[in-house]
């Protein structure tokens, strides 16, 4: 397609296409799904378009009939769809039928659930930096994991300050073409529209838009921590909701794509430490955290605590992209003696890369990040050292290299799939 950005999810789609008879791509909406499901598809149906929604409802067939892949762009909103896809499915017996995008989770889950077996699913994410090009992608995630030594030179152009200027912009394809102060209102346009249209959508439980927009800004506060309900409720202003009315919405969120927790992980393959740990917070992608904190690229330059943070959550959602092809999770650590490693990237066979986070590149904070993943590594030499593909500290910007300790030193302007 002409003007088409490739993906990473491009590969997980394609391979879906070839096993089952219909894929589903989930995520936020204005990550991409509709421009890269056509990317894929033959023919297409909007359900956003009153007029096919009726027909759907009318006679399904007919808003099912096209050349296929056939795109069925925002099924959330004729939901009854769902049956006459499954249905067809097992009439036709082929592989790679319809693309089906949706940007929220219907509230009745239950018709999901008849997708066993004919249906694949993709989540899709904001544009990684290597997708939206401020990375060059010299250092694969998936060569780490088979034990690759990679190296590359600092990339010229691309300082400190244009990456916060990406970070505040953020990955949203349509937010590419626009100019920084554009890029970065249009990310609160999506606020107004996530606060007004899009959780009543995704919630039966009344809301006060009010409300909402204070527990997203208690949100960003919090990025990139380990905070609980209860601390986001007394972080937000004025009269803070009950827990339950915070966790409603909180799910209403996440069913939404808008905000995606990063879970605790288990050492061992039984264990039950990561019940007994909390997620850390992060939002799809970074930017909506820097417009609720009010911070412009010059403001996060001056506050490196805040910068730091957010730099965080915008490798969590880069790791997240470049690990999703290989079937991969991001967790994070933290025992009681405290330790706490940033993201454990664990592969679908138990494979796991440990990552430390530092927005500072200097000699002495990589000393100590380093020290920090090769503390872990003795820790838990009893259990899972044998799966240890790697550590890593991911920086701002410089040189990616391997030190003498094994440890990969890599910018997040060389990182990529």
């Amino acid at each position: 397609m002409p003007g088409y950005l490739p993906r990473v999810a491009d590969f997980q789609i394609e391979a879906a296409l070839r096993r089952r008879g219909a894929v589903l791509i989930e995520g936020a909406r204005g990550c991409g799904k509709t421009w890269t499901g056509r990317n894929h598809a033959r023919s297409e149906s909007r359900f956003d378009v009153e007029a096919m929604r009726l027909l759907a409802a009318a006679d399904p067939a007919s808003a099912l009939a096209g050349d296929v892949p056939r795109l069925l762009d925002e099924w959330q909103n004729a939901p009854g769809i769902w049956n006459p896809v499954r249905r067809a499915c097992d009439d036709r017996a082929q592989p790679g039928q319809f693309i089906l995008t949706g940007s929220a989770t219907p509230a009745d889950d239950v018709t999901r659930h008849t997708g066993t077996g004919r249906v694949g699913r993709v989540l899709m994410r904001t544009m990684s930096l290597y997708e939206s090009g401020v990375s060059g992608g010299a250092v694969s995630l998936r060569r780490l994991f088979e034990g690759e030594d990679q190296s590359s030179l600092p990339r010229p152009g691309v300082g400190l300050s244009e990456l916060v200027r990406h970070l505040v912009a953020g990955g949203w394809p349509g937010g590419l073409s626009l100019g920084d102060e554009s890029a970065r209102l249009a990310v609160g346009d999506y606020i107004d529209e996530i606060t007004r249209a899009d959780i009543p959508q995704a919630s039966e439980v009344r809301h006060n838009p009010a409300a909402v927009r204070r527990l997203l800004r208690s949100l960003a506060c919090n990025v990139s921590t380990e905070a609980k309900e209860t601390k986001l409720a007394a972080d937000m202003d004025g009269e803070a909701p009950g827990r339950h009315t915070v966790g409603a919405y909180l799910d209403a969120l996440r069913r939404i794509f808008v905000v995606e927790d990063q879970p605790a992980w288990s050492v061992t393959l039984r264990s039950r430490a990561s019940l007994r740990k909390q997620a850390k917070r992060h939002f799809v992608d970074p930017s909506l955290a820097a417009f609720l904190l009010r911070a412009s690229p010059q403001r996060l330059l001056a506050d490196p605590e805040t910068l730091g943070l957010l730099f965080e959550s915008m490798v969590v959602r880069d790791l997240r992209v470049y690990s999703a092809p290989l079937g991969a999770e991001i967790f994070h650590y933290r025992d009681d003696a405290g330790l706490e490693i940033d993201a454990i990237v664990e592969r679908h066979d138990g494979a796991w890369t440990a990552v430390e986070v530092k927005l500072n590149p200097s000699a002495e904070v990589v000393d100590r990040a380093a020290a920090s993943l090769l503390r872990l590594q003795d820790k838990i030499a009893a259990h899972r050292v044998q799966d240890l593909a790697g550590l890593m500290v991911v920086t701002s910007v410089g040189a990616a290299y391997r030190r003498p300790d094994g440890v990969h030193v890599v910018p997040i302007t060389h990182l990529g799939p």
